[in-house]
């Protein structure tokens, strides 16, 4: 996450964030819940599954990922009866505590979760609520039953999306989502505002792409959850879907159905290397189309934005599983490739240098086993291991159950350098050296197996369990949350932790960090109750097979 503090103007004004009179955000102290009828309770009672069957009972995982039924909100069975003889862990209360105490309210309602508690340090925009970070804490609560902060969270970062954003006199695309807000508190007026980071205060300035798609996600899954369509049926809401995919859909230049994007745009937000075409803005992007079309309402107005989603899809889906892909034997395909092939019928589309083949993947590459590579483009490909993109790949079925199953393949055969001591490594493996100057541009925070520079991030435990529920592999999950119980408290809930085998709190690691707090209960609670995947999985599609007819045999 960016470390920059916000920027607020000296005049002590918002003048460039006017909001549109007219709508559902007309004076701000509205009450949300009157918007929305207060149809739903808070506290909801749960249910034993989606089909009243347990997660044993059923053939495969993807019974609880139904798209077409809803299912009302549960509470946690960390607060009562365990299912699946998984028994609570005393780190539960503890972690409850914890995240309870980071939760954010504007004019009386709670809005959010700060970023972290730790107050033993400058907190530069650590006070801050995040879109991407309110994620876990968000499905945490809607695990529990307690859907009205994410309800108001998806309101308010909607209504922040309305403002005009320009950064040194340049606007900003109109769906654009903020990285973050702050809610700012007049002690002489007693009156409160927000003020949202667009990028213009962001480390490096770039502006978030991930924040979008993690809203529509979010949506999806609040509505999943409680079987509350009226949210998502809002004019307002609509029209904030259709905003955000407006800005991926247009047509240009490009040649790649993928999503050109910028360094430092994703969770991943300081010079990575990750420029162009990364596996986690392309996974994101997959699963927030996927979850669009179950939230768009059909028609007249959404009707050519549908049409672009399936076309769109159908082609993203092709490139991936063919051009992102890495097992042994596309490796060895990448290994003999010729270079300098013209016309549609070339293997080597990229013309991709086989020399360029890092000495270290061939080690790394088990003979069962895949993933989906960092970056590709034009003469370059990143054959980096990034967790998040896997995972959601898993989770939105960007990738086949083949490729699925693959991917839990290499973590096991490769825990020791994924997962290590504790969970779990954003990216694999570190850059060091003269690659690392260049790259990052010496940068001293992102040092070899440091933050995002191969570091472990115990946020990304939950995203790991849910993808090994929805692979049948729970075990995975389950190995990986009891180790990292060992240790969390005691640690103080870092950000992150350094090291090959992450054995060390990071150098400049917030302590109580909401999303570490997050992360943890959303992964025991989805193994205590694993029909709780279905609020963040999808299901295969078998219409979203690729409908391209390939140019020659398998190609990378």
């Amino acid at each position: 996450m960016s470390h920059a503090p916000l920027a607020v103007p000296q005049n002590g004004t918002m003048e460039h964030h006017q909001e549109p009179g007219g709508s559902l955000f007309e004076n701000g102290d509205c009450d949300l819940s009157r918007s929305l009828g207060r149809s739903r309770p808070t506290s909801i009672e749960r249910n034993r599954s989606f089909d009243d069957r347990s997660f044993s009972e059923l053939p495969s995982s993807d019974h609880y990922l139904d798209n077409s039924v809803f299912s009302p909100g549960r509470r946690s069975s960390s607060m009562g009866t365990p299912t699946s003889g998984f028994e609570p862990h005393p780190l539960m209360s503890e972690a409850w505590d914890a995240l309870r105490r980071s939760i954010v309210s504007f004019r009386g309602q709670p809005v959010g979760t700060i970023a972290a508690l730790d107050h033993s340090t400058e907190e530069l925009n650590y006070d801050q609520v995040f879109v991407r970070d309110f994620v876990p804490s968000a499905l945490a609560f809607l695990m529990n039953g307690e859907p009205e902060i994410v309800r108001n969270f998806l309101l308010k970062t909607l209504r922040l999306q309305s403002w005009e954003k320009k950064i040194d006199q340049f606007k900003l695309g109109e769906g654009v989502m903020p990285a973050s807000f702050k809610v700012l508190h007049d002690p002489v007026r007693n009156f409160e505002t927000l003020i949202a980071d667009f990028g213009e205060s962001a480390i490096g300035r770039v502006a978030p792409v991930d924040s979008g798609f993690w809203w529509i996600i979010l949506l999806r899954a609040y509505t999943k959850s409680t079987g509350d369509t009226s949210l998502a049926e809002l004019p307002e809401c609509q029209r904030g879907i259709r905003l955000i995919l407006t800005l991926c859909l247009s047509e240009g230049f490009d040649t790649f159905p993928t999503l050109l994007c910028a360094d430092g745009c994703s969770m991943i937000d300081r010079r990575m290397g990750i420029y162009g075409y990364p596996i986690e803005i392309q996974a994101l992007f997959f699963m927030a189309l996927r979850c669009a079309l179950l939230l768009l309402k059909q028609d007249e107005e959404s009707r050519e934005c549908i049409d672009q989603i399936i076309k769109r899809l159908h082609a993203l889906s092709y490139h991936m599983r063919n051009y992102f892909w890495l097992d042994i034997k596309q490796l060895n395909d990448i290994y003999r490739y010729k270079t300098e092939e013209y016309s549609h019928t070339a293997v080597n589309k990229f013309n991709v240098m086989p020399d360029s083949l890092p000495d270290w993947v061939f080690d790394f590459m088990p003979s069962r086993g895949g993933y989906f590579i960092g970056n590709v483009s034009p003469a370059r490909m990143d054959f980096r291991w990034f967790c998040l993109g896997n995972c959601v790949a898993i989770l939105s079925c960007l990738a086949t159950p083949e490729q699925s199953s693959a991917i839990m393949d290499l973590i096991e055969s490769r825990w020791a350098d994924l997962v290590g001591e504790m969970p779990l490594k954003i990216c694999y493996p570190a850059m060091e050296g003269h690659e690392w100057r260049i790259v990052t541009g010496c940068d001293p925070k992102n040092t070899g197996w440091s933050y995002h520079n191969g570091g472990t991030w115990p946020v990304l435990l939950w995203l790991l369990t849910a993808a090994s529920i929805k692979t049948g592999r729970p075990q995975i999950g389950r190995r990986a949350i009891e180790m990292a119980e060992g240790r969390l408290l005691k640690d103080g809930w870092p950000e992150y932790y350094d090291g090959k085998l992450g054995r060390f709190v990071g150098k400049q690691a917030r302590k109580m960090q909401t999303w570490s707090v997050a992360g943890y209960l959303v992964a025991r609670m989805m193994l205590e109750d694993p029909s709780q995947l279905g609020m963040i999985a999808l299901e295969e599609d078998k219409q979203m097979l690729p409908q391209i007819k390939r140019s020659s045999s398998w190609i990378f």
